[in-house]
This record gives C-alpha cells, sequence and structure tokens, in this order.
C-alpha cells in the first residue's frame, strides 16, 4: 500500500513513517519540514520526502499521484500556536483542507483518514464523552478540526475521523509543549514540576499506539470505517496524577508545586467504539511514555528541552515567522 502522509515529519508523523515503513508501505510525506530533517537517517527506497505547503495545490495533487491511502496529520498544531496567527492557522487548517481533498479526489485515493482532535468536543460534564457528543469547541484551533469535519462528512468517498486524545512519549521530532511531555522535562532539568490547577481530566495516548492506530485505520476493512469518527484515548489522567508518575519515575527529589489557573478544561474521553468495532487496544502506557523521554534525555538527545525552539511548536514559529 502506498501511503501519502500529510505532516509526515511532524510529531506523530516522526514516529508514523518508521513504523509504516519497517511494516512494508510505500510512504510519501508531504510537509514543510519546519523542525528539521528528521528522516535523515532512514535510507529506504520506499520513503519519497517532499518539501511542501499545503497551500500549493498543484504541487499536493501532483505528490498523492498513485496513493491508495492519504492520512493529513498536517496542521498548526494546538491552540497557542493556532492564537499567534489566527489568519495564518485558518489558512493552513481549514482553507487548505480543501486542497487536501481535492488531491484525494484528483487521484482516486481509495481511503482519507483525517486526524481532528478530541478537543472538538469542548467543556464536557458527563463522565465518558463518546464519538456522537455535540461538538463544542472552544477556540478557533478545535473550531476549525470540527468544521473540517463538517465538510468531510459532504463527501461521498471513502473518509474516516480519529479524534486523538493528547499524544505523549519520546520521538524523532520531539514536542516538549504537551501535558506529559512538559512535566517529564521540568523535572528532569528544574527537578520540579509547576501544576497549573490539578485536577482537571486529561485523556492521554502513547505515541506508539497512536502510529498503531493509524495502521489499523488503514487495514480496516471499508465497511467497518467508512464514514466513521473514532475516539483514541486511554488512562484519562488528572493533572495531579500525571505530576506524581513523572515524579515517582524521575526521583522523589522532585519539588512540585500547584498554582492556581484560568484553565479548567476537563474531559474523559471514551474509546470503546474503536476497539469494538477495530479490536484496537493499547499497548503502551503514559508511564512507558514518561520513561522514553526520560531514556532520551539521559542518552543527550534532547539538547536544552525547556528552551529550544525545535521541541515548541509555539516557539519555532516566532522563530521562523511563518506566513
Amino acid at each position: 500500500m502506498k501511503v501519502m502522509i500529510t505532516g509526515g515529519a511532524g510529531y506523530v508523523g516522526s514516529e508514523l513513517v518508521p513504523y509504516l515503513l519497517e511494516k512494508g508501505y510505500e510512504i510519501v510525506v508531504y510537509d514543510l519540514y519546519t523542525y528539521g530533517d528528521v528522516f535523515k537517517d532512514i535510507s529506504n527506497p520506499k520513503l519519497t520526502e517532499i518539501k511542501g505547503d499545503l497551500r500549493e495545490r498543484e504541487k499536493l495533487v501532483e505528490a498523492a499521484k498513485g496513493a491508495d491511502a492519504i492520512i493529513h496529520l498536517a496542521c498548526i498544531s494546538n491552540d497557542p500556536s493556532f492564537e499567534l496567527d489566527p489568519e495564518l492557522g485558518k489558512s493552513i487548517n481549514y482553507n487548505a483542507f480543501f486542497n487536501v481533498l481535492e488531491a484525494a479526489k484528483a487521484n482516486n485515493v481509495k481511503r482519507f483518514i483525517y486526524a481532528s482532535s478530541s478537543s472538538v468536543y469542548g467543556l464536557k460534564s458527563e463522565k465518558n464523552v463518546v464519538e456522537d457528543a455535540s461538538l463544542e469547541p472552544l477556540t478557533d484551533y478545535s473550531k476549525y478540526k470540527a468544521e473540517c469535519e463538517k465538510a468531510l462528512q459532504k463527501e461521498e468517498m471513502e473518509w474516516v475521523v480519529i479524534r486523538p486524545a493528547t499524544v505523549c512519549g519520546y520521538a524523532r521530532r520531539l514536542r516538549l509543549d504537551l501535558a506529559v511531555n512538559i512535566l517529564t522535562v521540568n523535572a528532569l532539568v528544574n527537578r520540579k514540576i509547576k501544576i497549573f490547577g490539578g485536577n482537571q481530566l486529561r485523556p492521554n495516548i502513547n505515541i506508539k499506539d497512536m502510529a498503531r492506530c493509524y495502521e489499523a485505520l488503514l487495514t480496516a476493512p471499508s465497511e467497518k470505517i467508512n464514514h466513521q469518527v473514532f475516539n483514541a484515548g486511554y488512562q484519562n489522567l488528572s493533572i495531579n496524577k500525571i505530576a506524581r508518575a513523572v515524579k515517582k519515575l524521575c526521583g522523589e527529589d522532585i519539588e512540585m508545586e500547584v498554582v492556581p489557573t484560568d484553565d479548567n478544561r476537563s474531559y474523559h474521553i471514551n474509546s470503546d467504539k474503536i476497539a469494538r468495532i477495530l479490536s484496537f487496544k493499547p499497548e503502551f502506557t503514559v508511564e512507558e511514555a514518561i520513561q522514553s523521554i526520560i531514556d532520551a534525555f539521559k542518552k543527550g538527545l534532547i539538547k536544552d528541552g525547556l528552551n529550544n525552539p525545535i521541541y515548541h511548536n509555539i516557539k519555532r514559529m516566532k522563530e521562523l515567522n511563518l506566513k
């Protein structure tokens, strides 16, 4: 199977691409490579890399030639990065979404997999948020994720939407601006964790399971996934519990400071549907994700984890002044 992955050199893509190559897939990565040449150590004739912008429609259509599936990961990721330049965010996350659809339709791509976000649900009071819950996005980032889902629902081609929880764990293109990862790197560098609030629930998924999840969507029979939406989030943990897990693995000398926060978003997504329909269940834990960052840190693979823009989306966007 030939798979084009937009944003394939991003955080999730940097784990997914090597994983699929090892499984024998032919991969086309279409990415701006704003975080560097993440696959420079991979020499595989089945890997094609194209440096391109989603807003370049013709280049995108050309890149998708011969693809059996498209996994659309590329976006301005997370709320702060989007809010840095809302017009840029909309142009990439929403307007350019239709270029990706065009690339799929023009090339008769058999399967379109869209990476949405569990943040589209907004603030929910129920304990288990399932896929048919109302979408009440709180930010422009999540609003445009929801708008892309709505646009996709009008398409007759084969598509499936995945709404991942917050991804965690080490990858070759590492993000240290996500809940589990940022608490871990602060513990490692400062021997101190600052907890904003603490009681808010956050759904998490280990990046290794995220890669497995995309393969499950690639291989599933059409009748099981066509025009379906799936949550993918495991270990719905409070920020306090995540912090305690970090302390346990990093060392009991880690100091924990709780500070007030206005961000009281708390949600608990239910992922029974993907287990029931695709028999997909997680194999990796949040604790293993924490340990993977600890191991990488000890090996010297993380350089200036708190300040280096390469690990922080908003810092890198400011550095590049992307337009």
